[in-house]
């Protein structure tokens, strides 16, 4: 029972680890954010699982626009990609890129991209910039968070995370777990899921054994 019970618990150990150590090096927890939307598509998907770091962290510190000369790539285009957290109650961090960065009481849209206004700054409502922060977008979306009302001028303090690298489909386990937890709470979840992992841990260890017994007994017939 003890062996079967080491045997269940060793992969989760191994998973914890792994993130833990990833957490380390990239001074973020967690380390990593499930996509659940396509607005940074088509090089980040629905479901993607993307690698973040903290936005101070060597070599990756500072955070850099894409319209700022040299800016580095990522996700395929020009620009950091980072996630925030907008202040309005009940909405989800933000994983967008940055365009550029503003200053308090700036009109913005005289050097932002045409293509990603709708309207002018008497029209926008985060238009002059009421404080110092960062314009962003989404890859997919086609216009300025701040043009569109996704979100207000980015503040600095509101921004967690910055990208690294994405893991095609490995998101929509963390996008199922945080379904079923708006759907029927915690403590459901983390029965019905655990319930799920040990029966198919159960599964698996029972196929092996009788997969290794059949062996044997194979290999002494031989014999």
């Amino acid at each position: 029972m003890t062996r079967n019970l080491s045997g269940l618990l060793a992969p989760a150990a191994a998973v914890l680890l792994v993130a833990v150590v990833v957490a380390a090096v990239a001074g973020a927890w967690p380390p990593f954010v499930a996509v659940e939307s396509g607005s940074m598509a088509p090089e980040v998907e629905r479901g993607d699982l993307v690698v973040v770091t903290a936005t101070d962290r060597f070599p990756w510190g500072g955070l850099v626009g894409a319209a700022e000369p040299g800016a580095p790539a990522t996700f395929g285009s020009a620009g950091d990609v980072v996630v925030f957290h907008p202040p309005s109650d009940g909405q989800r961090p933000i994983m967008h890129r940055i365009a550029f960065p503003v200053t308090a009481g700036e009109d913005w849209t005289e050097r932002a991209d045409p293509m990603l206004l709708d309207g002018d700054c008497s029209t926008i409502a985060a238009c002059p910039a009421p404080y110092d922060g960062y314009v962003t977008y989404g890859d997919a979306n086609g216009e300025y968070d701040q043009s569109a009302g996704i979100a207000p001028i980015v503040r600095e303090e509101w921004i967690s995370a910055k990208a690294l690298f994405v893991v095609p489909n490995l998101g929509w386990f963390r996008v199922g777990v945080d379904a079923a937890i708006a759907r029927v709470g915690v403590l459901p979840t983390a029965i019905g899921f655990g319930g799920l992992a040990a029966a198919t841990g159960g599964f698996g260890a029972l196929l092996l054994g009788r997969i290794t017994a059949r062996r044997k007994v194979r290999d002494e017939r031989d014999r």
